[in-house]
């Protein structure tokens, strides 16, 4: 197919000596014509526009460089030279459309892009359609919160076993790209109980509530696999925890079988549910249940709205079986103090539980 020459004759005169509006024109012009005809276009044709757009783009303004990019970005036979001038354009706007979709941008490219520009262009390439574990490792290594969560989310974005160790490591401050990361399907087993080890009961539970069945069933066996190696002197939730899980799979998880639960003195089943039911960490709700006082107890039931039965049922499993219960005084001055806790109050003590980590001795 011939290339089309009526404004050709103009670009000499445009070159030595036209003003920046004329040569915008002639841009605009050529990247028009061009983006038309691409699919029928030639090498040769395609050389022509490369030469001659090449010499035309550093005389004109950021808008028309912009534009030019956005227009030859998705093109496949693009001109080779003048995308590989715009993809290094520290300005964003021109060279994000190239980093983003462009596939005339290569490995080597990218990588070199990603070590050396800033935040901006890392973005751009983090949302490509595709990305190989050399991109990514030198995205993860660099990225800030915004690029990491943005490439965890890209599933067409492959790691490395450094790259996915660089995410999980990320992810055990960040609960949105631990949600991000979770969701992934090239996450294996060991790396998806990493994940939940170190995260805050509550992204473990929203993690498990956005999960399709097959997930559900990884996420389950993962938290077996984390309950099973209770801490020295701990108690071993790992049973609890699966009954936990079937009843929360079963949306049956709620304030009856946390009654149950502790009218029938099961204690490990009573602390993970209340561990589900509030996000606060497991290990903290035994520590705060098994303390000396019954405040937590009441702060707890009254940030969840629980009637005072369930939680006085709470105050009796927290002393044990075979130990006799609170006086009839000190369980009527409980209940009083429940009635003039603040819902607000105790959610504001709620919150700073569900921050606390794992490992901390909680305190009211």
């Amino acid at each position: 197919m011939a290339v089309p020459t009526p404004i050709i004759p103009e670009l000499d005169d445009v070159v030595r000596g036209g003003d920046a509006r004329r040569q915008a024109d002639i841009i605009r012009k050529l990247s028009d014509l061009f983006a038309q005809g691409a699919a029928h276009f030639q090498p040769r044709h395609v050389e022509l526009f490369d030469g001659i757009l090449i010499g035309l783009v550093p005389l004109v303004e950021i808008d028309a460089r912009v534009r030019l990019a956005e227009q030859i970005a998705p093109i496949p036979n693009a001109p080779p030279s003048l995308v590989g001038l715009l993809v290094h354009e520290d300005e964003i706007a021109i060279s994000g459309p190239l980093l983003r979709s462009s596939p005339l941008v290569d490995e080597p490219t990218l990588i070199e892009i990603a070590g050396a520009k800033g935040q901006g262009h890392l973005f751009a390439i983090s949302e490509r359609a595709t990305l190989s574990p050399p991109v990514t490792d030198v995205i993860v290594r660099r990225g800030d919160r915004d690029v990491i969560r943005s490439v965890a989310g890209n599933s067409g974005a492959q790691f490395s076993t450094t790259g996915y160790s660089g995410l999980l490591t990320r992810a055990s401050d960040d609960g949105v790209l631990a949600l991000a990361i979770g969701k992934r399907h090239d996450i294996t087993q060991m790396q998806l109980k990493e994940l939940l080890e170190h995260s805050a009961d509550i992204v473990r539970r929203r993690l498990f509530d956005m999960a399709s069945p097959a997930k559900k069933v990884a996420i389950n066996q993962a938290m077996i696999g984390i309950g099973s190696a209770p801490s020295r002197g701990a108690r071993d939730f790992a049973r609890a925890q699966r009954e936990i899980l079937t009843l929360s799979m079963a949306e049956e998880l709620n304030e009856a079988a946390l009654m149950a639960f502790a009218k029938e003195h099961k204690y490990e089943e009573t602390v993970a549910t209340l561990s589900v039911m509030t996000g606060v960490s497991l290990s903290i709700i035994d520590h705060l249940i098994r303390g000396d006082r019954h405040d937590p107890i009441l702060i707890m039931g009254k940030s969840l709205g629980l009637q005072w039965a369930t939680v006085r049922a709470l105050i009796i499993v927290r002393i044990g079986p075979g130990k006799p219960n609170p006086s009839i005084p000190e369980m009527e001055e409980a209940r009083m103090n429940y009635e003039r806790l603040v819902p607000a109050t105790a959610q504001r003590v709620l919150k700073f539980w569900q921050k606390r980590p794992a490992e901390a001795h909680a305190e009211v």
